[in-house]
């Protein structure tokens, strides 16, 4: 398979891309509006999936074969590429995890065992679950207190009352980059800058963010970010925390065991340079690779020529359900990207998902693990497709169609 390359953004070509596209769901074209649950994979991904588990399966960093020393190049050549695209300062500073809620966990149980009883976190009132609970677990165990910033009801972080909220006993902010139920996309910088005056790190939940536009970790000075793979047409099961050294080299250990070491007494253990102090046992080899295949494709596209295409179907779509009676936009602020997310008069989230997937159409329907932002707007859920580039106007005219014969059942 060929490379998209970065002359010409053809859509045709880069839908062959995903042979995923070109199947059938209940007997009818695959439309497939649910990437922000998970992103489709290039041919390229899979095969270089493929690749190492057929010819190269071997564990990494241990063994001095040939195949664990191929393994080991490649496992640290997807690290390098993972460092370029966050434009982190080196290797050492992108540690590989499990997802982006297992990197939130790590930072919330290693940074955050060395707070103190009376010592805030301050989060803001539009983020996932994996943005909540584990700092809910934080205070609960060591007496930490928990600040909400609010939002409007266009979806925006209301940036004086988060200013209001960072005082002398925050130890830190930890938001989302972008929405994954509003599409909001947060003043990142100016949140960072606003800490940063006040001697406070900010972690930066990048899942949304990272497959829609860049972050560049050095350009906005932020302390830890957090991505999934499975969100930037990477493999599930794997993901990324950028963490800047200085706080990463004063964080003990989250798991113990295999190749998190230098030396292990039944006296004493002696914890490895990052990033091994945090990877602790056999990685996700196979995924890790993945990603940087992910990663090459991406990049091949480039993030500028994705966004693009994004923004404007995100217009169109926009447009398109803005035209339909009795259906209500949740999420409309000034600056978002790839959700569209509605509720239906007399019609529940999950009845519209189901009546969709009928027509083939996959959305998602719930409360996207933000109930706290689902009680905000006063739904139990929302209906959501969320676009990616290789979505086309076609599909969104599909979805439209197919939401006017919801409409028209339950009339």
């Amino acid at each position: 398979m060929s490379l998209p390359t970065q002359k010409a953004f053809n859509l045709d070509s880069i839908r062959q891309d995903f042979p995923i596209l070109a199947t059938m769901a209940r007997g009818r074209p695959l439309i497939y509006l649910d990437n922000a649950a998970t992103t489709l994979k290039p041919q390229l991904v899979v095969d270089a999936v493929q690749r190492h588990l057929l010819l190269g399966a071997s564990n990494v960093h241990r063994g001095v074969h040939y195949l664990s020393e191929k393994a080991t190049a490649e496992f640290e050549a997807s690290r390098e590429k993972v460092r370029v695209f966050l434009n982190a300062r080196e290797k050492a500073e992108i540690i590989f995890t499990a997802g982006t809620t297992a990197s939130i966990n790590l930072v919330a149980n290693s940074y955050g065992s060395t707070l103190k009883a009376g010592d805030e976190i301050v989060i803001s009132a539009m983020e996932h679950h994996s943005n909540i609970v584990p700092w809910q677990m934080l205070c609960e165990r060591q007496g930490l207190v928990l600040r909400v910033a609010p939002i409007n009801d266009r979806g925006e972080l209301l940036m004086d009352e988060l200013e209001k909220l960072i005082g002398d006993r925050t130890r830190l902010v930890a938001v989302v980059a972008v929405s994954n139920a509003l599409g909001t996309v947060n003043p990142i910088k100016e949140i960072i800058d606003l800490a940063h005056s006040r001697d406070v790190p900010v972690l930066l939940d990048a899942a949304q963010a990272v497959a829609h536009m860049p972050i560049d970790v050095q350009a906005l000075g932020v302390d830890f970010v957090a991505f999934s793979s499975h969100k930037l047409f990477g493999p599930t099961g794997l993901g990324v925390l950028y963490g800047r050294r200085e706080l990463l080299d004063r964080m003990p250990p989250f798991l113990g065991g295999g190749d998190m070491i230098k030396s292990v007494t039944f006296g004493k253990t002696l914890y490895a340079d990052l990033p091994a102090k945090f990877e602790a046992g056999t990685p996700h080899i196979a995924g890790v690779i993945g990603l940087g295949a992910a990663i090459d494709y991406v990049q091949s596209v480039g993030l500028d020529r994705i966004a693009a295409a994004e923004a404007e179907l995100l217009d169109y779509g926009t447009r398109r359900l803005e035209e339909l009676e009795g259906l209500r936009m949740i999420g409309q602020a000034a600056h978002k990207t790839s959700i569209l997310g509605f509720v239906l008069d007399e019609v529940h989230p999950h009845d519209i998902g189901t009546l969709l997937d009928q027509e083939g159409i996959a959305i998602r329907a719930g409360h996207h693990c933000t109930q706290p932002l689902m009680d905000r707007f006063k739904v139990p859920a929302t209906a959501r497709a969320s676009l990616a580039f290789y979505n086309t106007k076609q599909e969104i005219d599909a979805l439209v169609a197919a939401i006017i014969k919801v409409q028209r059942l339950f009339a």
